[in-house]
């Protein structure tokens, strides 16, 4: 089944992401007050797809990003093989002393009623001078790209990498490759650079590009200026006020095809109700909702793009895409890290109906 019109045909990859590499320093449960070591996860929103999909899925991708030549470079290059994701990288070269750099994300995992807490050395980053015209779009799609994603931190960063994104799209509209956004809208990485207004300014110019748009209630009211409904109901699991808003979606962006997003409730930072739903010409369709014992809740929303990304990729029913999304996101939350531990058979398995039942 082929929801989107996705190629079909002999390409080098199933998916290329666009966005800046990080390392995210993570002291677990200890407040980075009273840290004295830490993990070192290397990450960033769109990457984070590219990896998933091709470590559990399978699936060949590659991430169009900055890289510069020190060590801290050196590890993020050795992680990304690792994955397996293929590299198209414009390099810098390392002056020593102040960069330019691999951005630092500090992220402590929280517990219980104490909530996550995540803040960013993003001084002088490589990924964020990246400009229209660093990369040969029509060399890198001529070769084939099924399906192109970025992402809303990325935009952030800058006036170039916002220009990027749409370049590298109209490049990808032009291969017949279907793209993605993810919204995630951070204040925190807009406040310097022109705060809310710049942020919907530029997402709307964005959007206009895109096929599928990933975000919440909140992404699409603050990020796009969409007219939120009012419910009955407050919770964050009850889908009307989000369905309700497709509408608008899809009269101010007629290109739009598809919108997803993930339900979450949280409980204590350990304890999230999880659903998700997606919309796809006029068809819709919901996962199941479970609660989940999560370890580290960083990347569970990337976690469920990739799911659904396969999903559309493989040619699922919209119901088994969105149990993929569903599933894969509700996985990564039970792992340290960004990125996926995941096993497809475990996705498929917990995407069924699966339970925790030990395996013997």
């Amino acid at each position: 089944m082929n929801l989107l019109n996705i190629r079909n045909d002999d390409c080098q990859l199933d998916l290329l992401s666009l966005g800046s590499l990080v390392h995210r320093l993570d002291p677990g449960v200890i407040p980075f007050r009273k840290a004295r070591s830490v993990d070192i996860h290397v990450s960033g929103g769109e990457y984070n797809v590219a990896a998933g999909l091709s470590d559990c899925f399978g699936m060949k991708t590659g991430i169009v990003s900055a890289m510069v030549d020190y060590g801290i470079g050196e590890l993020v290059e050795t992680r990304v093989r690792e994955m397996g994701v293929k590299p198209f990288y414009k390099r810098f070269a390392h002056n020593g002393v102040d960069g330019p750099n691999i951005a630092a994300v500090y992220s402590d995992r929280g517990y219980g009623v104490r909530p996550p807490v995540v803040f960013y050395n993003r001084a002088n980053e490589a990924g964020a001078m990246l400009k229209p015209g660093d990369f040969d779009w029509d060399e890198i799609f001529g070769q084939g790209v099924r399906w192109f994603h970025s992402g809303g931190i990325y935009a952030a960063l800058s006036a170039t990498t916002s220009a990027l994104i749409i370049e590298a799209m109209q490049a990808a509209k032009k291969h017949g490759t279907i793209t993605s956004f993810d919204l995630n809208y951070r204040p925190k990485l807009w406040a310097p650079n022109g705060g809310l207004e710049q942020a919907r300014k530029t997402f709307r110019a964005i959007v206009e590009h895109v096929d599928v748009l990933l975000g919440n209630e909140e992404d699409l009211q603050l990020g796009l200026g969409i007219k939120g409904q009012d419910v009955e109901s407050s919770s964050k699991l009850d889908t009307r006020a989000f369905l309700g808003m497709i509408g608008q979606v899809t009269s101010e962006f007629p290109n739009i095809q598809s919108v997803a997003t993930t339900l979450r409730e949280v409980e204590t930072s350990n304890r999230h109700k999880w659903g998700a739903v997606v919309w796809c010409n006029g068809q819709q369709a919901l996962s199941p909702v479970r609660e989940l014992g999560v370890i580290d809740r960083i990347g569970g929303g990337d976690g469920f793009a990739t799911g659904l990304i396969y999903g559309f990729l493989d040619g699922r029913s919209l119901d088994e895409t969105v149990r993929l999304g569903w599933a894969h996101g509700a996985l990564l939350t039970t792992f340290p890290g960004d990125t996926t531990m995941a096993k497809l058979s475990e996705v498929e398995a917990f995407a069924g109906g699966g339970s925790a039942r030990v395996q013997r």
